[in-house]
């Protein structure tokens, strides 16, 4: 028969304990402190897969937008196809329009028109307030200060379509390939 005689320190264990607990705590903080700063610096984070030609719909819209206005650089030579209306300001080039949505800021429906500045060689043959659909390639462009700029490969008239509104970027939005 053994008989063990053990005697516990509570100051001891205490400290042992507590040094344990700071330092798993120090541990996450860095992790959590890597992921945040070493995730949203990828360069290579895209809100449009880099690959053929992406279709921009009503529901990603304005995350797309604001993604490629933040982040001309990333987003040049990428092909886009989207559906919208045309819209000119008085400054703008014969051979350019926007293609707009009109975006609605408020709950009575208010809404402002956002879109992407096309460059087209045929723009001169569709009228404001037409709706085309585009393919293009975005390129960075000056229009009183750096933009994306559409260049647009093929165009035509369709129909108004049943989700013409658009809404304003998600609060939680963070740029990821699988928007699109």
């Amino acid at each position: 028969m053994f008989i063990y005689n053990v005697k516990v320190n509570g100051g001891k264990l205490f400290k042992i304990f507590f040094t344990a607990v700071v330092v798993f705590i120090i541990c996450i903080l860095c992790f959590v402190t890597l992921k945040v700063f070493g995730g949203a610096s990828k360069e290579n984070d895209s809100c449009i897969p880099q690959s053929a030609v992406s279709t921009i719909s009503a529901n990603n819209y304005t995350n797309v937008l604001k993604a490629v206005h933040d982040n001309i650089d990333n987003y040049t030579g990428i092909k886009i196809h989207f559906t919208g209306y045309v819209y000119r300001l008085l400054d703008f080039s014969d051979n350019q329009f926007v293609l707009a949505r009109d975006m609605v800021v408020s709950s009575d429906f208010q809404t402002v028109v956002v879109g992407f500045l096309c460059d087209c060689p045929t723009a001169q043959n569709f009228q404001d307030s037409t709706w085309v659909e585009i393919t293009g390639e975005i390129t960075k462009g000056d229009y009183h200060g750096d933009m994306p700029i559409i260049k647009i490969t093929d165009i035509k008239c369709t129909d108004k379509p049943n989700d013409e509104l658009v809404y304003p970027p998600d609060e939680s939005y963070i740029p990821t390939s699988g928007l699109i």
